[in-house]
């Protein structure tokens, strides 16, 4: 494994980029997400760790407003179906996100309690079953949106996967933008 220490744009602007698009949520869960020791080593490993970290973050929140909306009881069967076949996705996103800070020799962020993200999310506003798609939606916009713009920060290594799950999001997004009624974009360019 290479790794390019000579990235132009600073990996720790990008995160304050990133914290646009992440929850907050997710920011929060990066500050602990490496160790002291491991923050000795390189510095532009401890960067990726770092991003990698934020990109768990914001996995474990998809995972989790996946959770809450399928057991919310407003959503049609055939719809928490899907929500269930997306929340799978995020869970192998976290799952290769996490052999990456592990192979780097960082610690993977926890995910935080149901309860916690609920509140987060704003569960308790949600009323209908457009109330939950359209929170999924603003969700997958922002990872999708989220992953694109890691990529440049990242090392070389990570561009791939990011890219990847970028495309998983936009996929997402684009089947609850239909599910919602939404026009197709007239424009290209829809994401980033």
């Amino acid at each position: 494994m290479t790794f390019d220490l000579t990235h132009h744009r600073s990996r720790r602007s990008i995160l304050g980029g990133a914290g646009k698009t992440l929850s907050l949520t997710g920011l929060a869960l990066v500050a602990g997400g490496v160790s002291p020791a491991f923050a000795a080593k390189d510095d532009a490993i401890s960067q990726d760790v770092q991003i990698l970290n934020a990109a768990i973050a914001l996995e474990h929140e998809g995972i989790a407003a996946y959770q809450i909306a399928a057991t919310s009881g407003l959503l049609e069967p055939g719809v928490v179906e899907i929500g269930l076949t997306f929340q799978g996705h995020h869970k192998g996103h976290r799952d290769a996100l996490v052999k990456a800070v592990r192979d780097l020799g960082g610690n993977p962020v926890a995910e935080k309690a149901l309860d916690e993200y609920a509140q987060a999310l704003g569960a308790a506003t949600l009323k209908s079953q457009s109330d939950v798609l359209k929170l999924a939606l603003k969700l997958e916009r922002g990872a999708a949106n989220a992953y694109l713009g890691l990529i440049p920060s990242l090392g070389p290594d990570y561009h791939q996967i990011a890219a990847r799950m970028a495309g998983d999001e936009a996929f997402h997004a684009a089947i609850l933008g239909n599910a919602l009624g939404e026009p197709i974009p007239k424009s290209a360019l829809i994401f980033g």
